[in-house]
């Protein structure tokens, strides 16, 4: 699908209509961050949900204003929507791929605390991290707050279903206003422009001063003289700038 097109409903109608009452989309934000949370956004829609927002593209694709002058769009939008996050210390404690079902589980909770609970929900990728596993390694995820519904994967899904991208909308800016809100307290490392991830200038000041509390300590960080590490991956792939959207800059 060419990323210049808006997503569509196209899988959330398909999957209404084979008898799913609530369809959730879900995607997560600040897996390859060095510093700060996870985030988990949700949206949910049902039959009478309406046609998407305008100018609703993948988060990734949109500048910081347009993203969050979408945000209480999506919200009207949508049955009910929340995010969820994973901080740094359990990033650390028990894995980024179990982290990232804790804020989605978070997520979930928020809804069903409205009496909001998807039939099934709708994962941006080709992975499945919001299942518990059914090993024996299972025993080792904290608590989660909810049962997980069925879910299902979507390639690309952050471009292709409306859901997943108002999902992804809500979850950017939240997560985005965390990073800027904590670079208060370490202005060193630049968090409101790069919002944790590998810039520049958070590189050299990892390498001058060290990680603080905020960074995944887990995670192999540089030190002086290092260069960036492998672990880290930038948030964004260039791609195309659709029309009427600015791409964002990596951490923008």
């Amino acid at each position: 699908m060419p990323v210049n097109r808006p997503p569509t409903r196209q899988l959330e109608r398909e999957l209404l209509d084979s008898g799913h009452g609530l369809v959730a989309g879900m995607d997560e934000v600040g897996r390859g961050a060095l510093a700060g949370p996870v985030s988990v956004g949700v949206c949910l829609v049902d039959a009478s949900t309406g046609r998407l927002p305008r100018g609703l593209r993948d988060s990734k694709l949109l500048t910081a204003p347009a993203r969050e002058a979408l945000c209480e769009p999506v919200r009207r939008w949508s049955v009910g929507s929340a995010v969820g996050h994973a901080g740094p210390d359990e990033i650390d404690a028990v894995g980024i791929i179990t982290a990232l079902r804790l804020a989605g589980t978070r997520a979930l909770a928020t809804l069903a605390a409205q009496g909001l609970v998807p039939d099934i929900v709708v994962l941006d990728g080709i992975h499945d991290w919001l299942t518990p596993p059914d090993d024996l390694f299972g025993a080792l995820d904290p608590g989660l707050p909810v049962l997980v519904p069925p879910v299902r994967t979507q390639v690309k899904g952050d471009l292709r279903c409306a859901v997943i991208a108002g999902a992804s909308v809500l979850a950017k800016c939240e997560r985005d206003g965390i990073m800027v809100d904590l670079a208060e307290q370490h202005r060193a490392y630049g968090w409101e422009a790069n919002k944790g991830y590998s810039a520049p200038g958070h590189l050299a000041a990892l390498r001058e001063l060290g990680p603080t509390e905020l960074h995944r300590r887990t995670w192999r960080l540089p030190t002086g003289g290092e260069a960036a590490p492998e672990d880290a991956v930038p948030e964004t792939t260039p791609v195309p700038v659709p029309a009427g959207a600015v791409l964002a800059r990596p951490g923008a």
